[in-house]
């Protein structure tokens, strides 16, 4: 089945294939075939499903092509009506998986982390230490047709009416949205969608959930001029600088406090924090669990943010042991040197970590916790962690590619995973979050 495009141009956007889908893969979206062999990557779908695909992205010379199920012919059992009005093929590119059952969802999930062990590290299920699931947050088991409010930071991208919307699927296109289903309602009270937003390109919006703290960071379009910013909850605005692309206060505190495993945590300018309100406090239990840190011990917290795992362990190791916390951005080192001030054994550097780890000339630790952003650490920063032959390492991924790629690296250094456990903490989409606990291989030998 086609729609005829222009026969001189080799683009076969807008083409339509009567397909059969295969498996779940990596980034939201399933494999299937053509007639002809084409691989076409097909978001809006289930495995098992026959639709009519239509090609979003992709001419006669692509490797692959990506399209929309636009109709779906055989449904498999685990689909539903999408909640969100705004999900749908050509629609909001910000959840995945909107017309699937929850369940199925982190089934799905496990899949792809499953798929991902073995192609990039050659590993069973067994083999990582993982029983195959992952784990809703507390509180976001619903069914299906619920979804769970759960995101504290949202960017609302700004069209040229200056309406609130979100980005479509790999576009710089906006669908203006009135409400967005995963939001929090931190997020959702401030009324962001309700209000006209001239001159501005984006803004985001931020609800504490260790505190009432609400904040807005706004960009504005080239030469905007900031508007008077009147929500419906008190909140503290910033603006990002058109010139350097650092973020200035306007009113109210350039931080939100955040709270995990006991701990006020200062987050400024809009700097990292985990997205789900359960995430911290989920994520510090399973690393703890698999560092199990001693009174006295040495640790290394790299990529630390503003010390969220640093303040953890330091807690744990005592007034005898020390935590170094190494991390790139100038804003959240301060931050953490102020989360962290009270635990004297403790001390943070700034600067990228394979940089920075042989100006410490530390050549020792008992324990390792690294969070690295999505690409991972790389063989070369694998390979300084292992020289330093700690008992135990934590590595908690946003990426399950990056995870068994950077697993690999670890094996060949002479670690292996001890478990594995995930969470998911992004519902709705393809994204899901794991904890590796890795451990010298001749210990499990």
């Amino acid at each position: 089945m086609q729609n005829a495009s222009d026969s001189s141009l080799s683009s076969l956007i807008g083409e339509e294939y009567e397909v059969e889908v295969g498996p779940v893969a990596h980034g939201g979206h399933c494999i299937a075939r053509t007639d002809g062999g084409r691989v076409l990557f097909v978001r809006h779908t289930l495995p098992g499903e026959k639709i009519v695909a239509r090609v979003t992205d992709g001419d006669e010379d692509s490797r692959f092509l990506r399209a929309d199920a636009v109709r779906i012919i055989e449904p498999a059992k685990d689909r539903i009506e999408a909640p969100c009005p705004f999900s749908g093929p050509g629609k909001c590119g910000g959840c995945d998986w909107q017309h699937v059952k929850p369940g199925a969802q982190r089934r799905f999930k496990g899949e792809v982390i499953a798929e991902q062990l073995q192609r990039l590290a050659g590993l069973t299920p067994e083999e990582a230490g993982w029983d195959g699931t992952v784990m809703p947050a507390p509180g976001d088991k619903v069914p299906a047709g619920e979804v769970p409010a759960w995101r504290t930071r949202v960017q609302y991208a700004i069209d040229e009416d200056g309406r609130a919307g979100l980005r479509k699927h790999r576009s710089h296109d906006v669908e203006p949205v009135d409400h967005c289903m995963i939001a929090a309602p931190g997020v959702s009270e401030l009324g962001i969608e309700k209000r006209v937003w001239p001159q501005m390109a984006s803004v985001e919006a931020i609800a504490a959930t260790g505190s009432s703290d609400r904040q807005v960071i706004l960009t504005p379009a080239p030469g905007g001029r900031l508007p008077l910013v009147e929500l419906d909850k008190p909140v503290s605005v910033m603006r990002v600088d058109e010139r350097d692309g650092g973020v200035h206060r306007v009113h109210g505190r350039a931080f939100v406090r955040e709270r995990a495993d006991g701990r006020t945590y200062r987050v400024g300018s809009g700097g990292f924090w985990q997205v789900h309100p359960q995430a911290a406090d989920v994520l510090v239990k399973a690393v703890m669990q698999g560092l199990m840190p001693r009174k006295g011990e040495t640790a290394l917290d790299l990529y630390c943010g503003v010390g969220l795992f640093a303040g953890a362990i330091a807690e744990r190791v005592g007034d005898q042991g020390a935590v170094l916390g190494i991390e790139s951005s100038k804003r959240a080192v301060e931050d953490a040197r102020h989360n962290l001030r009270d635990l004297e054994r403790v001390r943070v550097e700034q600067g990228k970590v394979d940089q920075v780890l042989p100006r410490t000339q530390i050549t020792e630790a008992d324990l390792i916790v690294l969070d690295p952003p999505r690409a991972g650490a790389g063989k070369q920063t694998v390979r300084q962690l292992a020289a330093l032959s700690p008992r135990r390492i934590a590595y908690v991924a946003c990426d399950p590619a990056a995870l068994a790629r950077d697993l690999g690296y670890f094996r060949e250094a002479g670690y292996r995973p001890r478990t594995l456990r995930a969470f998911d903490l992004f519902p709705m989409t393809h994204h899901v979050e794991c904890v590796a606990i890795l451990e010298p291989a001749a210990k499990g030998s």
